[in-house]
């Protein structure tokens, strides 16, 4: 299976957000792409803070932003579905 490209994905985002808002969501499907498309973009901010962090020798700033893109992915994990903490549903 292949990623979809951006046009795809902002389709299907559109999508999932008029089914969520027509209340067209009887198996979850759009509930499930919302969140896990906005808990990826956290994630994706921690790898991009660790790719640096790791390339700058290690730096104290770069190390500061590290650890509040870490926070702020658990942040964007509790308010998008209240998981539990230290758990990011790969039980």
């Amino acid at each position: 299976m292949g990623m979809p490209t951006d046009q795809e994905l902002k389709q299907a985002l559109a999508e999932a957000g008029r089914m969520r808002e027509q209340g067209e969501d009887p198996h979850h499907v759009a509930k499930a792409l919302l969140n896990l498309n906005y808990r990826v973009k956290s994630l994706e901010k921690v790898l991009e803070a660790a790719e640096l962090f790791y390339r700058s020798g290690q730096s104290v700033t770069e190390h500061q932003r590290l650890r509040k893109a870490i926070a702020d992915a658990h942040a964007a994990v509790e308010r998008s579905g209240a998981i539990e903490p230290g758990c990011f549903g790969l039980e």
